[in-house]
């Protein structure tokens, strides 16, 4: 481990003490978005849930997350980061341990919303820590590349988690794991640097928390109810128009607040923009993604659910290498966009070769699914790691939390958008294939369905390429910045420059 110049080794060491409490809390947060959807049938058995109700053991904890977001960020600055990452954690691990023990379908929805509530004060307390803790470019691009692959790989372990947990020890354990490793991470914070809090004088942006809050809920929701009812269900539009509406408000009213929950310069800028249209895209593509592998392999494949995790962890491996040793390596050496827009290309071109498969295809681990697992994990990879830098660099000191609650939000509104979404295309492809002449077999109509859908990701993720791309090239900035400024000149300057 390197440490800046005149800097004692022991300081060098607690600041990579700060990337191990951080990434396990990020491992937290991205594994609870999927290792509950594995434990959901057996809880669902334990608790008495009726099918119309259980999805709220995932809708409960992806609105209050996604919804909070936001807030948490500027709570997270007005408490410190280090302080309101521990409160964060030992909220999140509390209310874990109160689902585990749930005796009744209501607690544990419930505990799930608590969940979001202390994960959406963790997430971007997490990430605001390491901005500020990490500012030389080669240190910097290893800790955000071990972040990001624990980010990228936590959705694939998440499966694997739930799967070994709900088959060999109890649906329980797939909530009352994140008590020990919240711990582990609180005992982290101990060698933690400290940072100071943000005392700029204001009162919360009331209006403004009340409507992102709102509109990001009722878009999540809405993302959520498309799946059982349709896109063109009167409900789901309601809540999409509610929600784009609410937005819409919500930036008008944050263009005029004195202090806002989310200054505007945050999405304004190009490359920074690009950043966050690049994370919610890859979302959208990826969650669709390992929705369709886990249910194609064990609904075609015939796979138990263990077996269906653990073909996954070729993903996971191939993120880890991807953000470690692509990512991590050439950061500060190349522009951003030079490993975002290849990185988009690789999931792009796993999406498509799983585009080929039909019902009869032979040889499909070694021929479609190890290629495609490689190249959509070593895609997601190359993403994370610069989206994560570019959305918090050379941003003033009491916007970082807010910049970094807004790159949260921006992967969760993409993943639950992709899961919604691309499931309503396999849905409603697989169905009018069973209705063609010539009766073709409900397996083949369900894999045209999936193959459907994930052309569609495809496509998605071609696009997010192209939007990088022009959102990049017109300029090159001198360099990525590394680290918060203070000094408000150089702020002025750099704010028009992009980032790539």
């Amino acid at each position: 481990m390197e440490e800046t110049s005149g800097e004692p080794a022991s300081a060098g060491r607690r600041r990579w003490w700060t990337l191990l409490a951080v990434s396990t809390a990020q491992l937290l947060v991205v594994l609870d978005g999927t290792i509950v959807n594995i434990a959901l049938p057996s809880a669902q058995r334990a608790l008495d849930m009726s099918d119309a109700s259980r999805q709220w053991a995932i809708t409960a904890y992806a609105l209050a997350f996604g919804g909070l977001l936001l807030i948490g960020g500027r709570v997270s600055g007005a408490l410190g980061h280090r302080r309101a990452f521990r409160v964060g954690l030992l909220g999140f691990a509390a209310a874990s341990a109160l689902g585990g023990a749930a005796t009744s379908a209501e607690l544990l929805f419930a505990a799930r919303a608590l969940q979001g509530v202390f994960a959406a004060l963790l997430a971007p307390a997490g990430l605001s820590l390491l901005t500020i803790t990490f500012t030389g470019p080669r240190e910097r691009g290893r800790a955000f590349g071990v972040f990001a692959a624990v980010g990228a790989a936590g959705s694939a372990l998440g499966l694997v988690a739930g799967g070994l947990l709900t088959e060999y020890a109890s649906w329980r354990w797939c909530l009352y794991i994140n008590v020990p490793l919240a711990l582990l991470a609180v005992g982290g914070t101990a060698l933690v640097p400290g940072d100071r809090p943000v005392r700029d004088g204001g009162r919360l942006d009331v209006a403004g928390a009340l409507l992102s809050a709102g509109g990001f809920a009722a878009l999540v929701y809405a993302f959520n109810e498309a799946e059982p009812h349709g896109w063109a269900s009167a409900r789901v539009l309601a809540l999409l128009v509610g929600g784009v509406l609410m937005l819409a408000a919500f930036a008008a009213v944050e263009a005029r607040a004195p202090h806002p929950l989310l200054p505007l310069r945050v999405l304004a800028h190009r490359a920074r923009a690009a950043a966050f249209a690049a994370i919610t895209l890859m979302f959208v593509a990826m969650f669709g993604f390992y929705l369709f592998m886990s249910y194609y392999t064990q609904t075609v494949l015939g796979y138990s659910p263990v077996e269906a995790g653990l073909t996954l962890i070729i993903n996971a491996v191939a993120a880890l290498v991807g953000s470690t040793f692509v990512a991590g390596k050439l950061h500060g050496r190349v522009p951003p966009a030079a490993l975002i827009v290849p990185g988009l290309l690789a999931a792009a071109a796993g999406m498509f070769l799983l585009t080929w498969l039909t019902a009869d295809s032979a040889h499909i681990l070694p021929l479609y699914l190890a290629p495609a697992l490689v190249l959509t994990g070593l895609g997601l990879g190359c993403v994370m790691p610069p989206t994560a830098s570019l959305a918090t660099a050379d941003m003033r000191w009491h916007e970082i939390g807010a910049a970094s609650a807004a790159y949260n939000a921006a992967q969760q509104l993409g993943a639950a958008l992709g899961t919604a979404l691309l499931n309503t295309v396999a849905a409603s492809a697989a169905a009018s294939y069973l209705a063609r002449p010539g009766r073709p077999t409900p397996t083949a109509a369900t894999v045209h369905g999936y193959t459907t859908a994930l052309t569609v990701a495809f496509g998605i993720l071609l696009g997010a390429a192209c939007v990088v791309a022009l959102l990049t090239l017109a300029r090159r900035a001198r360099g990525t910045g590394t680290s918060p400024r203070a000094g408000t000149e150089r702020e002025q300057a750099e704010e028009a420059a992009p980032l790539s």
